[in-house]
């Protein structure tokens, strides 16, 4: 294969210029649009441009209200059940984004990420793209976790569940029998109620503490306060939070938007990367 003539390689380099100047700071935009979207937002997406307002919509509901304002919310009250008992039902109210440390945690990554892609401003210059990779790369970690945070729900002991804050946000508190955990996966807020009987002394043989689990069967065994319990009874009930899935959405196409100018930078790396025979 000849090589490329210097015509081509210089028309070459001049679009790979304009998209080190151009190109990449429209795509930082849109990202800052998505992940944190104000009024005068342009989104130039046409074949996603439902999906990116419906992403615009969830992803307020991560942005920190400014210092010394206080952000209105509407309460959204949510009906806890299940099809396959009875034995577990109730409403949820939510209000504003409150729902457990999952929801604060995808914040702070989704903060991170904002922060990574307003340290290059309007007129700052990218020089290679290795640069921009570099930046995709850090947002993308960002976005990812915040992603995972909601998608993967935290393995948790049976005492750490005791200890954690959930268990204090019952009024009245829950009897010391039963405990409880919210977690969230996917759309869906879920809430495990676990019934517990105390074991004898006379057992203690064949107690066999259980490890991390996001659900304990029953027959789990824990020891707390020097007492050990074992789990008679679990019940699961969920409800499905809409704007988690839209948030879901607008986590996609901001990692979407940024492998797609990965690969626009990986096109031109390629080029020049390549020695013909």
């Amino acid at each position: 294969m000849a090589a490329a003539s210097e015509a081509e390689r210089a028309v070459l380099e001049e679009e790979f210029k304009w998209l080190l100047r151009e190109e990449v700071h429209a795509v930082l935009k849109q990202l800052k649009d998505i992940l944190k979207p104000t009024s005068d937002s342009v989104i130039v997406l046409p074949s996603v441009k439902k999906c990116i307002f419906a992403a615009q919509e969830a992803s307020r509901r991560f942005t920190l209200s400014a210092s010394g304002s206080e952000s209105q919310t509407r309460q959204e009250n949510f009906k806890l059940g299940s099809s396959a008992t009875d034995q577990v039902k109730g409403v949820l109210t939510l209000q504003g984004d409150a729902l457990t440390q999952a929801i604060q945690d995808a914040r702070n990554h989704v903060g991170q990420a904002l922060y990574l892609l307003n340290s290059r401003d309007q007129t700052y210059q990218f020089k290679s793209g290795a640069e921009v990779n570099k930046l995709m790369d850090a947002v993308m970690l960002q976005l990812t976790r915040a992603r995972n945070r909601l998608t993967t729900p935290a393995a948790m002991t049976l005492p750490e569940v005791a200890s954690s804050s959930l268990m204090k946000m019952f009024t009245p508190s829950l009897p010391g029998d039963v405990f409880a955990n919210f977690y969230i996966n996917l759309s869906k807020l879920c809430l495990i109620v676990y019934q517990l009987h105390l074991l004898q002394p006379n057992l203690n043989k064949n107690f066999k503490p259980a490890g991390s689990s996001v659900l304990h069967n029953p027959g789990s065994m824990f020891e707390i306060n020097n007492q050990k319990f074992e789990v008679s009874h679990v019940h699961k009930v969920e409800c499905v939070v809409p704007w988690l899935n839209d948030t879901l959405v607008f986590f996609t196409i901001a990692l979407q938007l940024c492998q797609q100018l990965k690969d626009k930078i990986s096109v031109f790396s390629n080029y020049w990367n390549f020695k013909p025979y």
